[in-house]
């Protein structure tokens, strides 16, 4: 079942890179009680990823904080030291973005955003979305009809909508 408007979160486990070593992140913790942007990408250093979609976050993290998201959480089907990097890479980490990563892509398969593209060396990877989420529901879901394109999904057109 694919995730929609309305539905709640699953209960979900993402890990993030700490101080530490890798570490596990709840989902329904970072929720609760809270106002969050979740936006998911196929890959890491992808060129749309990397060239738009964070980007895109990146230019509207102050309308957000302004309309009262409590924090932005980018989510790929990567491990977090790949995350960590790619945070670092684009400015997402300095900008105050969550990277998380869904390694086993066990919470993209649980909203069934999931799906495979052979060609590009890309398996069981995430579709491109972004959701609002408050108190651990989906209050406005936007996502992609192709993977290639950030237009639905990207931080300025999911502001539009708020």
């Amino acid at each position: 079942m694919t995730i929609s408007q309305g539905s709640p979160l699953p209960d979900a486990t993402l890990v993030e890179l700490g101080a530490d070593g890798p570490a596990p992140v709840s989902l329904a913790d970072k929720t609760k009680g809270r106002k969050v942007v979740i936006f998911a990408v196929p890959g890491a250093f992808t060129p749309t990823c990397h060239s738009a979609h964070v980007p895109s976050f990146i230019r509207t993290k102050d309308q957000f904080d302004a309309k009262g998201v409590d924090e932005i959480i980018c989510v790929s089907v990567n491990d977090p030291f790949v995350m960590k990097s790619w945070g670092e890479a684009t400015g997402a980490t300095g900008a105050g973005i969550t990277m998380l990563g869904d390694a086993d892509s066990s919470f993209t398969k649980a909203i069934g955003m999931d799906f495979d593209a052979p060609p590009a060396g890309l398996h069981g990877r995430s579709k491109r979305y972004a959701m609002l989420v408050e108190d651990g529901t989906v209050t406005l879901l936007q996502a992609e009809e192709s993977p290639g394109v950030c237009e639905v999904s990207g931080g300025e057109a999911l502001l539009e909508n708020m």
